[in-house]
């Protein structure tokens, strides 16, 4: 048994060299006949190639497969970068799309500021809304403009509609409006088509009550309510709402202002109506006294 081993041995080593060394001689033949230039062996290279390239067609389909699936990977990686990419550039457009939308609010408020039809003697200075108070007993909201811009305590603030509220505590940076909604909020106004005076109270609620009139019979839902100027705290003809009749049929204003949006408000610059404080004298026309003259004489 160990004989037949050693002559398995002895036969295998030779026979793998022999192999070895005709596989290299006709490589090296392959080779040189591969590198002369001559027509014949053009000839030769072409008629080896036509009738043993087409038969090794099935051997090259593995090779082919795998070269395709090659390039459906990079093709599947580039894919995948570029809805990576798309998916960064996306949330940046809904970045700036929000951006977008809240430049557009704050444009369109601004805009609405700017349509606000005033006395021409009137001047305002605009403030940015920092925070309400959130109390369900006090409403109010708080402004980024205060002493440092001449404001005073008092002054009506308006958005881009109607009146909002006065000016109630002033600080060097900041201003308090009171709203017409708060409950010490009462605000003397004009009922426009029937020129009935009202107060207008109010009372922690969206609609404010309108209190004191003389003659309510004459009040219709609908009526613009504007403010009347008594008083000289606010200037006359500043819109606060439309009439309106609630349940219990109180008269109630429908105020213009957009409570749930203001982000901007007009606070204008009002110092009151010129007091007379001097007697005036008759004036008598010339022609009257002229007759009276003549009269006399």
């Amino acid at each position: 048994m160990a004989r037949d081993r050693n002559q398995s041995e002895d036969f295998t080593g030779p026979l793998k060299r022999l192999l070895l060394g005709v596989l290299l001689l006709a490589l090296l033949g392959i080779f040189v006949v591969w590198r002369i230039d001559s027509p014949r062996v053009e000839r030769f290279r072409a008629q080896i190639t036509d009738a043993v390239v087409p038969n090794f067609e099935w051997a090259m389909t593995p090779v082919t497969g795998a070269v395709n699936l090659l390039r459906d990977f990079q093709s599947y990686q580039r894919i995948a970068e570029q809805n990576r990419e798309l998916r960064r550039e996306l949330q940046q457009m809904k970045v700036w799309k929000e951006a977008a939308l809240q430049l557009e609010q704050e444009n369109a408020r601004l805009l609405d500021l700017n349509n606000v039809r005033l006395d021409p003697r009137l001047t305002f200075i605009t403030g940015v809304v920092l925070a309400d108070s959130g109390s369900p007993f006090r409403q109010s909201v708080l402004l980024n403009i205060g002493q440092r811009d001449g404001i005073v305590d008092g002054w009506a603030a308006m958005d881009g509609v109607g009146l909002v509220g006065r000016i109630s505590g002033v600080g060097h940076n900041t201003a308090r409006v009171l709203l017409l909604t708060d409950t010490a909020s009462r605000i003397p106004a004009v009922i426009q088509q029937s020129g009935q005076s009202a107060l207008i109270v109010g009372d922690n609620s969206v609609a404010p009550l309108i209190d004191f009139v003389e003659t309510p019979d004459l009040v219709r839902p609908g009526d613009r309510v504007v403010t009347s100027g008594d008083g000289g705290v606010f200037p006359g003809g500043l819109l606060i709402g439309q009439v309106a009749v609630d349940p219990a049929g109180r008269l109630r204003v429908r105020l213009a202002a957009d409570y749930e949006r203001l982000e901007f408000l007009r606070v204008l610059r009002h110092h009151g109506q010129e007091m007379i404080d001097t007697h005036g004298s008759i004036v008598r026309p010339s022609r009257l006294q002229g007759a009276i003259g003549g009269r006399d004489g």
